[in-house]
């Protein structure tokens, strides 16, 4: 399938999704009339033409089960050289909200080496901005600090790669300079995504030591500990542990936290509401075994973490500043706040 057509996929199950909430078969049957005017207005001969889901709820509303040819208009966003914004939007109090969110990739092996580290960046904004302002994000570019000279031992910088904006971000603007500048949407959007390929201390450490005992029993003993600095917090930790398909009397003993079985997905899911950076604790869990041993030799799955750590970002990428411009001159309070998140993290067991 070529790029195109998967750009075009994607962006038409963005927008089903906008209007939807949930993309499903049935949701697409119920809402047949819709879909049809989307497709109508997402493409024109073959070629992308209005893609962004803010514009088109301005005109194809959810409420309407049949065409309406009475009321069909261009609406004026569409004829605008900014056509992701409308004019004459007022707000009493002008905010930015900057959300830097950064999920961490993370595969390591049997005898604890690294096989895969990487982390997946976003820049959402939820703008309550009145008119038609220009906005400049500054961030610790590696490549800017180089270009402007403030390289060097007291700036830390950050080297982003495959960087991807929306289609408001002047790109001719950032290739010259750097310079991130942009006439934003109104209300949420993803502002730019990014990559970095770079050895990534696990954030959260897992040992565990399976025994299986023929006939009998299994016992696992699973030890985690909070590698980030000790003034952040981990919350929502969820560490999922393998364990065999004919398992069954479960018992547990945690340090902290709850642990539960789950025999349709063959794993204990340990639970830790609040993991501090630091800190370290343990689970065992029993389990009884059948007494006729399974013939099949069982693949064990790795271990699975789930978490999130607020205020801190796993690559150190900073917002510099945010400035914003308008001709009447208002003033507008940006405000900015770093999450990181696991994204597809395992531990292999040996």
């Amino acid at each position: 399938m070529s790029a195109s057509a998967v750009f075009i996929l994607d962006v038409k199950g963005k927008v089903f999704s906008e209007y939807f909430k949930e993309l499903e078969e049935e949701s697409i049957r119920d809402n047949f009339v819709i879909v049809y005017e989307l497709l109508d207005e997402l493409m024109d001969f073959g070629f992308p033409q209005t893609t962004d889901s803010k514009i088109l709820q301005e005109y194809i509303t959810q409420q309407g089960n049949k065409l309406e040819t009475g009321k069909s208009r261009v609406p004026p966003t569409v004829t605008n050289a900014v056509s992701w914004r409308s004019e004459g939007i007022k707000y009493k109090k002008n905010e930015v909200f900057i959300d830097v969110i950064e999920s961490v990739n993370l595969l390591v092996n049997a005898n604890g080496s690294v096989l895969l580290s990487e982390i997946v960046g976003t820049i959402k904004l939820k703008v309550f901005l009145s008119g038609m302002p220009e906005l400049r994000l500054g961030l610790n570019d590696r490549v800017l600090f180089e270009l402007t000279g403030l390289s060097g031992s007291k700036n830390k910088s950050v080297e982003l790669e495959d960087v991807k904006f929306h289609q408001c971000v002047r790109l001719s603007r950032f290739d010259n300079d750097r310079t991130i500048s942009f006439i934003p949407p109104d209300g949420d959007f993803e502002l730019m995504s990014y990559r970095l390929s770079t050895q990534v201390k696990p954030l959260i450490w897992i040992e565990s030591v399976i025994e299986k005992f023929s006939h009998s029993r299994v016992e696992i003993m699973v030890k985690a500990k909070g590698q980030f600095k000790k003034q952040s917090v981990a919350n929502g930790v969820e560490i999922s542990v393998p364990v065999p398909s004919d398992a069954d009397s479960p018992r547990f003993k945690t340090s902290v936290g709850s642990a539960k079985y789950m025999p349709e997905k063959n794993v204990v899911i340990w639970s830790i509401k609040s993991f501090p950076g630091g800190k370290e604790y343990l689970m065992r869990a029993h389990f009884g075994l059948p007494s006729v041993e399974k013939e099949e030799v069982e693949g064990r799955p790795p271990i699975g973490v789930k978490f999130e750590i607020p205020y801190f970002t796993v690559s150190g990428i900073q917002v510099r500043y945010m400035k914003i411009i308008e001709k009447s001159g208002y003033q507008a309070l940006p405000w900015v706040r770093y999450i990181t998140q696991s994204g597809d993290y395992q531990l292999r067991t040996s």
